[in-house]
């Protein structure tokens, strides 16, 4: 399908065309391009707000919670008067006016082993945006099965960690963490770290989306905002990876 830029879109966006390996084809791509962003909460509220902003051209946002007071520190899209409504649909209402030409999709639905191929098919790209292992495993397995790119990011208190995961072409989720194995509950978060993490997120899907950078391909890059250091750790794919491993990949459409 050939995407054309608005005068809108070439003055609203047109301080990141202005970046050379981005251009105007760039902006074309992410105006083409639907991700989706699981969990509408610390991660997933700024990572929305951003991708909107950039001018992505169909935002599905899926979170099965309610705003709760809690929450308040850290997901930027709630505020009080959203207390006790659905999650997705305060999202919505601040993402449809942040910018109205991106079509946004709310899905109110807890992911889980039967629906997540379903919520997922279509995308380019997925970020991970969970508060939860068990939910971000079975998003790193549908997203290999289908061939779907595949942002992780996580949280706790000042600490973050990004890795991205693009099935067939190095490690997945699973060969980074081989036992599923959760924190404690509520665990403890700043507001900052959530939004740097997701800040990064996104910079991972404007260049994946759009053709153009280094990814964190194999590479897991762990943020600690307690003491400002950032450091990136290699990471193998395993060839005995039950999920990426040569002998478990099953393809779908």
């Amino acid at each position: 399908m050939d995407i054309s830029l608005t005068h809108y879109d070439l003055e609203r966006y047109s301080r990141q065309i202005l970046w050379p390996s981005f251009g105007e084809e760039g902006q074309k791509k992410l105006k083409k391009s639907h991700v989706v962003v699981a969990g509408v909460g610390g991660l997933g509220s700024p990572a929305s707000m951003l991708l909107v902003a950039a001018g992505i051209g169909r935002l599905t946002i899926i979170d099965s919670d309610n705003v709760e007071l809690s929450n308040l520190n850290r997901q930027l899209l709630h505020w009080d008067e959203n207390i006790g409504f659905p999650k997705v649909i305060s999202a919505y209402e601040k993402l449809s006016r942040l910018n109205p030409t991106v079509t946004i999709v709310p899905l109110q639905v807890r992911i889980n082993r039967d629906n997540v191929c379903d919520l997922i098919k279509g995308a380019d790209l997925v970020i991970d945006a969970m508060d939860n292992m068990a939910t971000r495993f079975l998003l790193n397995e549908a997203c290999v099965k289908m061939d779907i790119p595949f942002i992780h990011g996580g949280v706790f208190g000042l600490m973050g960690e990004v890795m991205t995961i693009i099935p067939h072409k190095g490690p997945c989720l699973k060969c980074l963490f081989p036992r599923e194995a959760e924190g404690p509950r509520p665990f403890p978060v700043f507001g900052p770290a959530p939004s740097l993490i997701a800040s990064l997120q996104v910079m991972e899907s404007i260049k994946l989306l759009a053709g153009f950078g280094e990814l964190l391909l194999g590479k897991l890059l762990l943020v600690n905002g307690e003491t400002m250091e950032f450091t990136i750790v290699k990471v193998e794919k395993r060839p005995d990876c039950e999920v990426c491993g040569d002998k478990n990949v099953e393809r779908g459409e």
